[in-house]
C-alpha cells in the first residue's frame, strides 16, 4: 500500500504540470494491490476535494489511515482496475518501534527517505476479497520538492528480515549521472546500522525488458520468486537471497524513470490509475 499527495507516477499530475497547472492535493491516491489467487490492484486518484489530513489521519474519499501513537490504521474502501471490483478491509501495523532516520536521496536534499518502522507486524483482515493474515510488515515515506523523474534515472529498493530486525537497500543513478548507495541494518528497536553495501548481483530482467539488480552477501546467488508486478517502468518482485549472513526473503522494486518520462507509457497508466472527480 502506498498513500500519494501528488501521486509521482501519476499521469495526470505530469500532465497538469506541464500545463502549469499542478497542485499536489489534486493528484491524490491510495494504492492497494492484492497478490495471490484473489489478487486485486487499486489507485484511484482524487483531487483536493476528497482529501483531508491532520497530524494523525489521511482521509482520502471512504478510505482511511490513522496513527493513534501504538497502531496505523489503514481502513480501505476502493474499487479495483482495470475490472472494477470492490476492495474493502482493513489493516493495522504495529511497529516494534520507530526509527528515528532520515536520509537525503540525492545531494541538494530534494528527495528524503524516512524509514518510519523497518520492523513491524501487521494484521491484515478483507471482506472483499474475504480473506485475512498476520505477518511481518514495514512502514516508510518518501518526499520531494520535484518530480521524481526530474531527480533520478533509475533506481531499486530492498528490504528483507534479518535476524529480529531488518535489512534495506537502496540504490539510485541520478539525473546528473552521479549515483548513491545505501546499505542500512535496523535493530527491533529501530537503531540504523549502515554497512557497507554487498557486492552487486544481477537478476533476470522482467517481461518488459526492464533492467534489475540487486546486491546480497559475497558468493550469494539471489533468484527472483515471484514477479509481483511488471510494468513498462516498475518492477515489484520477492527474492531469495543472503544478507548479512542470513538466508532470507526480501522484496524487491525496479524503477526506471527514464521508461516513466516516455509519453506512450503514461498514455498506457490510465487503464490501471484512473481518476475521478468529485469528494467520493
Amino acid at each position: 500500500m502506498i498513500a500519494f499527495v501528488g501521486s509521482v507516477f501519476s499521469p495526470y499530475y505530469a500532465w497538469a504540470r506541464a500545463r502549469g497547472e499542478a497542485r499536489a492535493e489534486d493528484h491524490a491516491a491510495l494504492n492497494v494491490a492484492l497478490y495471490g489467487p484473489r489478487a486485486r490492484w487499486a489507485m484511484t486518484e482524487r483531487g483536493a476535494g476528497a482529501l483531508a489530513r491532520t497530524a494523525d489521519r489521511f482521509v482520502l474519499a471512504r478510505s482511511a489511515l490513522a496513527w493513534d501513537g501504538t497502531a496505523l490504521t489503514i481502513a480501505i474502501d476502493e474499487v479495483a482496475a482495470p475490472l472494477p471490483q470492490r476492495l474493502r478491509g482493513r489493516v493495522r501495523l504495529f511497529p516494534a518501534a520507530l526509527a528515528d532516520h532520515a536520509e537525503a536521496l540525492d545531494g541538494p536534499g530534494r528527495h528524503r527517505w524516512r524509514p518510519i518502522a523497518p520492523v513491524a507486524r501487521v494484521e491484515v483482515a478483507f471482506a472483499a476479497p474475504a480473506l485475512a493474515w498476520t505477518g511481518h510488515g514495514y512502514w516508510d515515506a518518501n518526499a520531494g520538492i520535484e518530480p521524481l523523474e526530474d531527480g533520478f534515472a533509475h533506481w531499486t529498493w530492498s528490504r528483507a528480515p534479518v535476524g529480529s530486525g531488518a535489512a534495506v537497500l537502496y540504490d539510485a543513478v541520478r539525473r546528473d549521472g552521479s549515483a548513491v548507495s545505501l546499505a542500512l541494518r535496523f535493530a527491533a528497536d529501530g537503531r540504523a546500522e549502515r554497512m557497507p553495501p554487498p557486492p552487486q548481483a544481477g537478476l533476470p530482467a522482467t517481461l518488459w525488458r526492464l533492467r534489475r539488480t540487486t546486491r546480497a552477501d559475497p558468493g550469494a546467488a539471489p533468484r527472483v520468486l515471484a514477479t509481483l508486478e511488471d510494468a513498462p517502468f516498475y518492477a515489484r518482485a520477492t527474492l531469495a537471497t543472503r544478507l548479512c549472513g542470513e538466508h532470507t526473503t526480501a522484496v524487491h522494486e525496479s524503477l526506471s524513470l527514464d521508461r516513466f518520462r516516455a509519453g506512450w507509457v503514461k498514455a498506457l497508466l490510465p487503464f490501471r490509475m484512473p481518476r475521478r472527480r468529485g469528494p467520493r
